[in-house]
C-alpha cells in the first residue's frame, strides 16, 4: 500500500494537530499519477447514465446548477470560462482514482466518502462556500488559487441552487500547483479559483448529521423488532368528549412504544449495514461466465481476488459487512475476510473451504473482480 500524502508528516501527527481542527497546506503531497485524464476524457465519464455529475456556471452575477449525464454537444455551449465540470465517485470507475483515495486509509474506511474531480478554466469555480465534512483539495494540472476563512457568519445566498456564502471574508490565501494538496477542517469557509485549465481533486469523508442517522435507525428498526401485545382497554367508561384523547389511551401506548428498546450488539449491526450500503446509483454486474466453485477455487488460488472498486467492505468482532450486508460465514473464514477488508485484496493461495463459500457468493453477486491482467 503506498505511503500516504502527508509529505513528511506522519498520520498520528495530522490527526493530532490538525484533523478537524486546522487547515494544512502540502506541498507535492502526491508526485505520481498513473491516471491524467484531459477534459474529453472527464466529458466522456459526465456522459455516462451510472455516473454523478454536474455543471456549475456562473451568468451575470447569477449561479445555475445542471445534473448529468451530459450530452459532448453540451460542452461546446460553455463561455471560455466561469464554469466547473463535477464528477463524484471517480473511484468507482477509475482504478488509480481508487488506489489514491485508499492511501488515506490511516482513517477508518467507514468514514471515506468518494474521490471527486472537479475541472475548470481559466477563472472558474462554484463559489465561497463550506462543507460540513473534511476534505483533502488536490491539484491535479494547472493552478488555483484558494482563499480560507474560519468565520463564523455562514449565511448561505437566497435562492442560488449552490451553498454560496453570503459574506465570505478570506483571512488566508494560497496558489496550488499540480500535487499539491490543502486539508480543510468541517465548517472552513474556501473558495478557489482557476488561474489556469486544471482539476482539483477532492478526497471527502463521510459525517451525517444526527438526524439522518437517527431517522435511518428507526428504519433500520422497523425490520428487526417483533413486540408482543395488542391495544386493550377492558376498563373503559363512558365519556362526554368522544374526541379528546384519554390520558389512560395515551399513558397506554406510551407504555406500548416503550417497549421499543435496542443494545450495542444492535448499533453495531446498523453501523456496519449502514455505511457499507452502496449509494442509491450503484449497481453490480454478476459475471456472465460464472465459473462452478471448484473453478472459482481453482483460479483463486493461481490469481487472488480483488474487492469491485464500488465495493464497500466493513467489519468489527464478531461480523464482516459488504455492501450494507451481513456476510453469513463461519469463525474460520473470519480472518481472511478482515485481511480482504483491510487490503481490498487477496493473494493467490488455497484459502480454505469456509472461505471459498463466501467468497464465491460475493463473486457471483459481483461484488469480487479477478485482478486485471
Amino acid at each position: 500500500m503506498s505511503n500516504p500524502p502527508l509529505a513528511d508528516l506522519s498520520p498520528a501527527t495530522f490527526l493530532a494537530d490538525y484533523w478537524q481542527k486546522r487547515p494544512l497546506l502540502i506541498r507535492n503531497a502526491v508526485e505520481r499519477f498513473d491516471w491524467l485524464p484531459d477534459l474529453a476524457e472527464l466529458i466522456t465519464l459526465a456522459g455516462r447514465d451510472e455516473v454523478e455529475s454536474r455543471l456549475v456556471e456562473q451568468r451575470q452575477g447569477r449561479w445555475r446548477c445542471e445534473n448529468g449525464p451530459f450530452k459532448p454537444a453540451r460542452f461546446k455551449r460553455l463561455a471560455d470560462s466561469d464554469w466547473t465540470v463535477l464528477i463524484q465517485n471517480v473511484n468507482h470507475h477509475i482504478p488509480f482514482a481508487a488506489e489514491l483515495l485508499h492511501r488515506f486509509n490511516f482513517i477508518p474506511q467507514v468514514r471515506l466518502d468518494d474521490l471527486m474531480i472537479s475541472y475548470a478554466p481559466a477563472g472558474g469555480g462554484v463559489g465561497p462556500h463550506f462543507d460540513s465534512y473534511d476534505v483533502f483539495l488536490l491539484q491535479v494540472g494547472g493552478r488555483k488559487r484558494w482563499r480560507i476563512s474560519s468565520q463564523d457568519d455562514l449565511e448561505l445566498v437566497e435562492d442560488a441552487p449552490l451553498k454560496i456564502l453570503k459574506r465570505f471574508q478570506s483571512e488566508q490565501e494560497w496558489v496550488l500547483e499540480h500535487g499539491d494538496m490543502l486539508y480543510l477542517p468541517p465548517r472552513f469557509a474556501h473558495d478557489g479559483v482557476a488561474l489556469e485549465p486544471g482539476m482539483t481533486w477532492s478526497i471527502g469523508f463521510r459525517a451525517p448529521s444526527t438526524q439522518e442517522l437517527a431517522t435511518q435507525f428507526l428504519d433500520f428498526l422497523r425490520d428487526r423488532i417483533n413486540l408482543d401485545g395488542r391495544y386493550a382497554d377492558p376498563d373503559l367508561r363512558p365519556t362526554a368528549e368522544p374526541a379528546r384523547l384519554p390520558e389512560d389511551f395515551l399513558g397506554r401506548v406510551s407504555a406500548m412504544l416503550a417497549q421499543i428498546t435496542w443494545d450495542e450488539a444492535l448499533v453495531r449491526e446498523f453501523a456496519g449495514c449502514y455505511f457499507s450500503e452502496p449509494k442509491p446509483h450503484v449497481f453490480y454486474d454478476s459475471p456472465d461466465d460464472l465459473p462452478d466453485e471448484d473453478e472459482f477455487a481453482a483460479e483463486l488460488s493461481e490469481r487472488g481476488i480483488v474487492l469491485d472498486l464500488k465495493s464497500v467492505m466493513l467489519f468489527d468482532d464478531e461480523r464482516v459487512y459488504l455492501n450494507g450486508e451481513v456476510l453469513d460465514s463461519e469463525a474460520e473464514a473470519l480472518p481472511v475476510l478482515r485481511q480482504l477488508a483491510n487490503e481490498r485484496h487477496l493473494p493467490p493461495a488455497d484459502y480454505p473451504e469456509a472461505v471459498i463459500e463466501v467468497l464465491y457468493q460475493a463473486f457471483d453477486d459481483g461484488y469480487l473482480q479477478w485482478p486485471a491482467d
